[in-house]
């Protein structure tokens, strides 16, 4: 009996445990009932739990048969500020959160992957489950790293995986290098002098310099980048003003930047701090701007990234593997572990559905079982004497 085999005999209880999670989503740091199901599960089935490792995280730890590799294999546990429409009989029962984006089911895969190794233990060295919290922007992985994640459970590699509703179902895509774009957060807050709509004049009007710089801002790609480099500068917040008939004493400007190498990351970030001083300047304002290292370059190693390519063959035939996809300007935190620790993510394909981080997104439970023997598999792949 294949991993897989197995695994699809769990494919009920695991769908009874994502659809729970996804009635109960928790928001990145807050994940308590999360984090006390994972860790009931792994105690049940004899894996070494600990918790509040940065903050909410969970670890837990199952030694096979001898002294080989020691591998880490990751899931987020958080959802997201979104209010559900997807109308499933799980739906949310907490207003305004919603899990969006899957972590409730890749959660669910890594229950699915301990619950197989600690039923077997066909393999040597050690399985350390990751289960981090707050993945969505609020530096989860970086709070279990400065916890001392790794220096307290040792990984010689670690993996992980996240859904794919674009791409078909049970196709594994995998690409080595950079992965995923590293991101930053900005914040530009004009200050002028505000006074009546009537009288332009006797003020400082922000506005004008707001909008010259939400078009300026679109040269640092076009203009200053080099054009065989990936970059995207997006304004996605403008805040100014409550009344027809004042003008404010200032504007809010935000957004994100996303890069794939940290060297053309200095020069977006040199680029807008140059053109929102610059133009602020010429319009009479002051700007104060701040830029916010948010997602880490997300950098899969070569050895790995094979190595995950293998197990998906042998899992699922030569057929399910997608061996150069294209970078994603999505981010991701686990980028932060991959610099700690050599290793790989890989995107599973869910068959369809509305986009990652919508409203009426819902997670495919038929491919639980696929992600949880792939990551099994790759435990037993890689953790041999």
């Amino acid at each position: 009996m294949t991993a897989l085999d197995r695994i699809r005999a769990y494919h009920p209880e695991l769908t009874v445990i994502r659809r729970d999670l996804h009635a109960h989503p928790e928001i990145g740091f807050r994940e308590e009932r999360t984090s006390g199901i994972v860790a009931e599960r792994l105690a049940a089935w004899g894996v070494e739990v600990h918790r509040g490792i940065g903050g909410t995280g969970v670890v837990g730890v199952l030694r096979g048969g001898g002294d080989a590799r020691r591998v880490g294999l990751r899931a987020d546990m958080d959802a997201l500020p979104i209010t559900e429409a997807t109308g499933v009989p799980y739906a949310s029962t907490r207003p305004g959160t919603m899990h969006a984006c899957g972590h409730d089911g890749h959660t669910a895969m890594l229950l699915g992957a301990a619950r197989y190794l600690a039923e077997t233990r066909a393999f040597d060295g050690t399985a350390v489950f990751i289960f981090q919290p707050a993945e969505e922007g609020l530096g989860g992985a970086r709070a279990m790293l400065a916890d001392g994640l790794f220096e307290r459970f040792p990984c010689d590699e670690i993996y992980g995986l996240h859904n794919a509703p674009d791409l078909p179902l049970g196709q594994v895509a995998a690409r080595p290098g950079p992965a995923m774009a590293g991101a930053d957060f900005f914040d530009v807050r004009l200050a002028g002098r505000g006074s009546h709509g009537a009288y332009p004049h006797r003020g400082v009007d922000p506005m004008p310099g707001a909008f010259a710089l939400g078009q300026a801002l679109q040269t640092v790609v076009s203009r200053a980048v080099d054009p065989l480099e990936a970059a995207v500068v997006s304004v996605t917040q403008v805040h100014a003003g409550a009344a027809y008939n004042v003008i404010p004493d200032g504007v809010h400007l935000a957004g994100t930047m996303r890069t794939f190498d940290d060297r053309v990351r200095v020069l977006t970030r040199e680029r807008l701090r140059a053109l929102a001083e610059g133009i602020a300047a010429a319009h009479g304002l002051v700007a104060q701007v701040d830029i916010r290292d948010i997602f880490t370059v997300l950098d899969n190693h070569p050895a790995a990234t094979q190595a995950a390519a293998d197990a998906v063959r042998e899992l699922f035939g030569d057929g399910a593997l997608d061996p150069d996809p294209q970078p994603q300007m999505g981010s991701e935190d686990f980028a932060d572990m991959l610099r700690a620790v050599p290793g790989a993510y890989v995107w599973l394909g869910a068959g369809g559905g509305a986009a990652l981080h919508n409203a009426a997104y819902d997670f495919n439970d038929e491919i639980l079982p696929l992600g949880a023997a792939l990551l099994a598999r790759l435990v037993e792949r890689r953790c041999t004497a």
